[in-house]
């Protein structure tokens, strides 16, 4: 202890330096809006490498679950293109590299994930520079994990399905009731589907996909099983958990989807001015 403190006092100018320097660029940059902008992007930037770096080892520890992640979703997609009857019309679509259609799906790979919180997120390491921006939404093979909330260049932040800010349009895949898909942040293997109407033909086990009603995700896309259900207080609406197909606590790769027409549909939904 004495060896700190005699090492504390031959050092003191040297620290008050530090300290003093620490605390003026924490002022300058509070209060500087040009500084402080530039501080949070290169923050940003030193972040997202270490995530870069740190889900590298990650990745290569989890190959294999990968692997057969890939080839599960290769069959699927297989199984698809054997039902189609228009050979002429798959050999044109495998030679593209686009495809016509609202969406455009873009992969990328998650390099940090938070599952344990109120408010989670992942981060990609796929910004503007590939296309992607705010209010896309983005999932696997076995269903949603959220929409992109924050981009930069080179990474973006999404807000996972496992967030108290997350309400996303979800219904049963048997019938057209619906409601909005939220979180508790009790497990996260398991969702909120609130607001279904009682007249809903609710069961246990059934498959709750995405609505119709956003912007953002294209209808039919799987999100999870009834787990189990009950009316609320005045007996009018459901409130149903349901299981997660995906593992939220285990996700490597996804895709990011953009609908194309999202602005065209938003301007058309706007009120007229008066």
């Amino acid at each position: 202890m004495q060896q700190i403190f005699n090492f504390l006092i031959r050092n003191k100018n040297s620290i008050l330096f530090l300290f003093l320097f620490a605390v003026s660029i924490f002022l300058t940059v509070q209060n500087h809006s040009f500084h402080k902008s530039r501080f949070i992007s290169s923050a940003n930037w030193v972040t997202g490498g270490v995530y870069s770096w740190s889900n590298g080892i990650n990745t290569y520890l989890n190959l294999e679950e990968y692997n057969e992640r890939l080839i599960a979703e290769n069959n699927q997609l297989r199984n698809i293109i054997s039902n189609m009857n228009d050979s002429i019309s798959i050999s044109k679509q495998l030679d593209s590299t686009s495809f016509e259609g609202d969406y455009i799906f873009r992969p990328s790979r998650v390099i940090n994930n938070n599952f344990a919180k109120i408010d989670n997120y992942l981060t990609l390491n796929r910004g503007e520079n590939s296309g992607i921006q705010k209010e896309f939404g983005v999932i696997t093979s076995q269903g949603i994990v959220g929409i992109v909330d924050r981009v930069n260049n080179k990474y973006s932040r999404v807000i996972s399905i496992l967030n108290s800010r997350s309400r996303i349009n979800a219904q049963l895949s048997s019938t057209n009731h619906f409601g909005s898909l939220v979180w508790n942040g009790e497990d996260p293997n398991i969702v909120q589907l609130i607001d279904v109407p009682r007249q809903a033909p609710v069961q246990k086990g059934d498959t709750i996909i995405t609505g119709g009603r956003s912007l953002i995700f294209p209808e039919g896309l799987p999100i999870g099983s009834i787990k189990d259900f009950t009316l609320d207080q005045t007996q009018s609406y459901y409130t149903i958990n349901i299981k997660l197909f995906n593992d939220m606590t285990n996700i490597g790769y996804v895709y990011v989807i953009e609908n194309i027409n999202k602005d065209e549909i938003k301007e058309l939904q706007e009120p007229d001015e008066q």
